[in-house]
C-alpha cells in the first residue's frame, strides 16, 4: 500500500474490503511520506519492519529484488490525488498490478499515460468507483442491458453531500483541505470528487456513453477555491438524456447518492443509503422491489448474487461494496497467476479505462461551464 497510514480515512477501508474475503494480505507499505507516522503505521499493522518503507520508490524496487513466492502481487494506492500518477507508472514498469483510488489521476494526460503502460504491460489495472461494488447495482446494470426496459430514455443521477457546507478545509480537516486544493486535487472539487462517481454509476448501469454535455459549476462557500456544486445536462450515444446533480453544500445531507433510469417500458431506481433495495417500476403493472441476497439465485442474475456473501435481511453495505471490487480484482489475478480464464463475474470490476473517461468528464464540464457555448462535445 501507498498511502493510508494510520491517519488516513480512505486507506483503513481499502484495508478491510481487501482483508474481507481472505485473499488478499497487507505484504508491505510505504504508508506515509513522514517517516515516523510510516513506522508508526507499519507497526500497528504487524508488517515487519524490514517491509515497512519510507517512500514507495525503495518499496517497489525492493520488493521486485525478492524471489517470486515472497514479493508483493500488486500495489493500492490511497494518496491524494495529485500522487497517484508516480508510484502507478513505476509499479506497472517493475510488472506489479496496480489497484488504485479514483480519480485515476491528477490530469487526463496522465490517465492516458497509464492506459498506454497497460496495454504495453498487460498488467491488470483496478480502479475502485466503489458504487459499481453493489449487488443492485450490478443487477440493475443486468436488467437495462438484458433490454427488460427497452431503449434508454432518460437517466437521472444526484449525489448530494453536505460536509462542506462551512469553510472546513480552514477548520483543521485535513480531508476538506486537500480536496478543496486545485494543487492536490485537481481542477474541480464537487465534480471531481463525487461528481465522477455519478457519472460512471449512470453510464456503468446504462452501457450508455455520454457524448455532449452542458455544465453549471458554483463555488457556494465564500473563499472556496475549487466547486462545490454543480448540474450537468447530458447526452447519451443512444440519443438518451439526463441530468447530473453532485453537490457538497446540502447541509443535513450525507451520501445520499440515487439514480434513477428510464425506459421505454419501465424503469428502476437506487440509492446509495438503502442499498440492498432496487425498485423496479412498469408501465402496467405495480412497483416490484428487488433485494439484495446470496440465497436469491432463482431471481437475481449471477453478477448480482455472485457479489453477495449473506442470504437476503442481512445488510450488505459500503465496506462490502469496496470489498466486492477487491475481491473480483484478486480472483481475476490469482486466475492469472494459475493460467486459468477468469469468469465474466470474476472481470466485472472498473479498468484504466473508467478512469480515463472520469478525468475527460472532468475536463468537459470545467471547460463548458467557463465557456459561453451550451453544449459541448464529450472529448476524450
Amino acid at each position: 500500500m501507498v498511502g493510508g497510514g494510520k491517519d488516513a480515512f480512505i486507506g483503513a477501508i481499502h484495508r478491510i474490503a481487501a482483508n474481507m474475503d481472505g485473499l488478499i494480505e497487507l505484504a508491505c507499505g510505504a504508508l506515509s511520506i513522514n517517516p515516523e507516522v510510516a513506522v508508526d503505521s507499519g507497526r500497528s499493522l504487524f508488517l515487519p519492519e524490514s517491509r515497512t518503507y519510507l517512500n514507495y520508490e525503495d518499496m517497489i524496487k525492493k520488493e521486485s529484488q525478492l524471489p517470486a513466492g515472497e514479493r508483493m502481487d500488486f500495489v493500492t494506492i490511497v494518496t491524494p490525488n495529485f500522487a497517484h500518477f508516480a508510484p502507478a507508472m513505476m509499479a506497472l514498469d517493475h510488472g506489479f498490478h496496480v489497484v488504485i483510488e479514483k480519480p485515476i489521476t491528477f490530469t487526463l494526460e496522465e490517465a492516458k499515460q497509464l492506459k498506454k503502460k497497460v496495454d504495453e504491460t498487460g498488467l491488470i489495472l483496478c480502479l475502485t468507483h466503489t458504487y459499481s461494488g453493489y449487488p443492485m447495482v450490478k443487477q440493475a446494470r443486468q436488467m437495462v442491458q438484458g433490454g427488460q426496459f427497452g431503449k434508454v430514455r432518460k437517466i437521472y443521477v444526484e449525489y448530494p453531500q453536505g460536509w462542506l457546507s462551512k469553510l472546513s478545509e480552514r477548520e483543521g480537516n485535513a480531508q476538506a483541505a486537500w480536496r478543496t486544493d486545485p494543487k492536490r486535487s485537481g481542477k474541480s472539487g464537487s465534480m471531481g470528487d463525487i461528481g465522477t462517481h455519478a457519472a460512471h454509476l449512470a453510464e456503468y448501469i446504462s452501457g450508455l456513453k455520454i457524448t455532449k454535455l452542458c455544465a453549471d459549476l458554483n463555488i457556494v462557500v465564500e473563499g472556496r477555491a475549487l466547486d462545490d456544486d454543480g448540474a450537468v445536462l447530458l447526452k447519451y450515444d443512444n440519443g438518451a438524456t439526463g441530468v447530473l446533480m453532485a453537490t457538497q453544500i446540502a447541509a443535513g445531507e450525507e451520501n445520499a447518492l440515487k439514480i434513477r433510469v428510464y425506459g421505454e417500458k419501465g424503469s428502476l431506481e437506487w440509492a446509495q443509503q438503502e442499498p440492498n433495495t432496487l425498485l423496479v417500476k412498469w408501465l402496467d403493472q405495480p412497483t416490484q422491489i428487488y433485494r439484495a441476497g446470496g440465497n436469491y439465485t432463482d431471481r437475481l442474475s449471477t453478477f448480482a448474487t455472485h457479489n453477495c456473501r449473506t442470504p437476503g435481511g442481512h445488510p450488505e453495505g459500503y465496506l462490502e461494496a469496496f470489498g466486492n471490487i477487491y475481491r473480483n480484482f484478486a480472483l481475476t489475478v490469482a486466475a492469472r497467476i494459475d493460467g486459468i480464464q477468469p469468469t465474466k463475474e470474476m472481470l466485472d470490476f472498473p479498468r484504466v479505462e473508467d478512469g480515463i473517461r472520469g478525468m475527460a468528464f472532468i475536463d468537459n464540464v470545467v471547460a463548458n461551464s467557463q465557456s459561453d457555448k451550451k453544449w459541448t462535445d464529450f472529448v476524450l
